[in-house]
């Protein structure tokens, strides 16, 4: 999959992989950020859980985004 992140330099090829791991006995997912996430007592769980992280990562952006825009307006002696 190619494309790019807003917080990428560049277009890069993101290759999808399992990020779930089952560690005695429990499940975690780790980000592209290295980050491990968990203990989840099933793989549903840890499933769950990778979707409510992807929301809230893709709230942030948006959020940024807003800000960003706001402050170009205010800037620009635009207001709303």
């Amino acid at each position: 999959m190619q494309g790019k992140r807003a917080t990428d330099l560049a277009p890069i090829t993101h290759f999808r992989s399992d990020r779930i791991s089952l560690i005695n006995g429990r499940y975690y997912f780790d980000t592209r950020e290295g980050q491990l996430h968990g203990p989840f007592a099933t793989r549903e769980e840890a499933l769950r859980a990778i979707d409510r992280y992807i929301q809230a990562c893709q709230l942030r952006e948006a959020m940024a985004v807003r800000q960003t825009q706001q402050k170009r307006g205010k800037a620009d002696g635009i207001t709303g």
